[in-house]
């Protein structure tokens, strides 16, 4: 018993050492892991940071990009006997409240000057630019409804204006910055690059000869969404390419979702209006008047004509039904060493404008044209297509066509037509 015992007891004994010598050694590798690790630790502290192409950019013009709220006026009548009939009285002040119909961003482009987009605007009864926590009541100055742009100005508004870029020198694949508040989120940045140039685009809005608008538009995959509109559209170096103004979100023919296609207006279609704001020329509808009243009257020695035959284009026709053409007088003959033909104007115009003044019938194009003397000048405005649209031969494909300003000398002639 005694040998067994103690050969049982240093076998204990090296079973023991065995395991200490063990934990030792897995200790020091740990330490030598420690160790290790803290060297790393080290080496990384000297890393060098990795800033993204865009930062310098948004830094530069982050803060020259505004909200614009769009307030309007409702009347929400009068309770009737307590009963709430709801009947409104036209002067009751008492009643009416100013509520905010819309929200959407706007770019600081001068100072106290703000572009933004018309439908951001529209309809406004008053509106507000914010910046941070400040409020700012606004000024509309001009707008050109058919192009989607409008200029606000804003008394007190101490922000950097941004450089202009010019959206002519674009290339796609071009990087696109877009800032804005889509959601209410202020100075929200989105990234991608120009997918398409010279996108023809035509929206809801008419000019002022009841053609709607077809424009030439920047496309991009950077997210555009509600609020966006007229914030900006920046390049690398900062400069203002364009403004933000539709995304799609479907097709209406294969109900199909669609992502990553935005639209943006080009900034140099943005540049005569700015111009015309900053020179003291805004219009703030930027069309010419719609109404105006030309006394009928007789020159001595006799009515003075420009020599056309004309007719009338209205929603009848096909071409106008189908925003194909304006509304206006069309100029059907010329007569051979008129005025009309030594002032250019050529079978198959449109006339849609006399001397400032819309027409879409010939009774008011004659009416302006009898108030005037031999010997004066009229100025008018026509629509003419390529080829001319009397050379037209199918009318389901008209192609676009342009305005054109020209300017006749009234003479005495024979005939009693134009």
């Amino acid at each position: 018993m005694r040998n067994i015992f103690r050969k049982n007891t240093f076998g204990y004994i090296a079973v023991t050492l065995a395991l200490v010598m063990t934990v030792v050694s897995v200790a020091a590798l740990a330490g030598n892991r420690n160790t290790a690790g803290a060297e790393a630790v080290q080496v990384t502290e000297n890393a060098t940071v990795v800033t993204s192409p865009f930062t310098e950019a948004v830094a530069k013009v982050q803060n020259s990009v505004v909200g614009v709220n769009n307030y309007v006026t409702y009347n929400y009548g009068r309770n009737y006997f307590g009963y709430g009939f709801g009947y409104s009285y036209p002067d009751d002040d008492e009643n009416t409240r100013e509520v905010l119909q819309g929200s959407g961003s706007g770019v600081v482009v001068a100072k106290g000057y703000v572009l933004t987009n018309y439908h951001v605007v529209e309809d406004a009864t008053s509106l507000e630019v914010t910046s941070g926590e400040n409020a700012y009541p606004a000024q509309l100055m001009g707008t050109d409804e058919a192009k989607d742009i409008a200029v606000l100005y804003v008394d007190g508004l101490d922000l950097e204006p941004v450089v202009l870029g010019d959206s002519d020198q674009l290339n796609v694949g071009d990087w696109a910055i877009c800032i804005g508040n889509p959601l209410s989120f202020t100075g929200t940045t989105t990234v991608g690059v120009i997918s398409a140039l010279n996108r023809q685009i035509s929206g809801s809005a008419t000019d002022a000869y009841g053609l709607r608008t077809t424009n030439t538009m920047i496309q991009t995959d950077a997210a555009i969404n509600a609020g966006n509109s007229g914030g900006g559209m920046f390049n690398v170096a900062g400069e203002l390419i364009g403004v933000p103004s539709m995304k799609y979100t479907g097709s209406m023919f294969s109900g199909s979702t669609v992502e990553g296609i935005g639209m943006a207006i080009p900034i140099n279609e943005c540049k005569e209006l700015i111009n015309d704001v900053l020179a003291g020329n805004g219009n703030v509808q930027n069309t010419p008047s719609t109404t105006q009243s030309a006394s009928s009257g007789v020159s001595s020695g006799g009515t003075p004509r420009i020599g056309v035959t004309v007719a009338n284009l209205d929603t009848r026709n096909y071409a106008v039904a189908n925003n194909l053409v304006p509304m206006g007088v069309y100029i059907d003959n010329v007569e051979a060493g008129s005025p009309a033909e030594e002032a250019g104007i050529q079978e198959g115009d449109i006339v849609v404008e006399v001397d400032g003044t819309i027409v879409d019938d010939y009774s008011e194009m004659t009416a302006i044209l009898r108030s005037k003397q031999v010997g004066d000048t009229v100025q008018l405005k026509v629509y003419r297509v390529e080829g001319g649209l009397n050379n037209v031969e199918d009318y389901t494909d008209i192609p676009a066509g342009q305005y054109i300003d020209l300017t006749v000398e009234l003479a005495l002639l024979d005939s009693a037509e134009q």
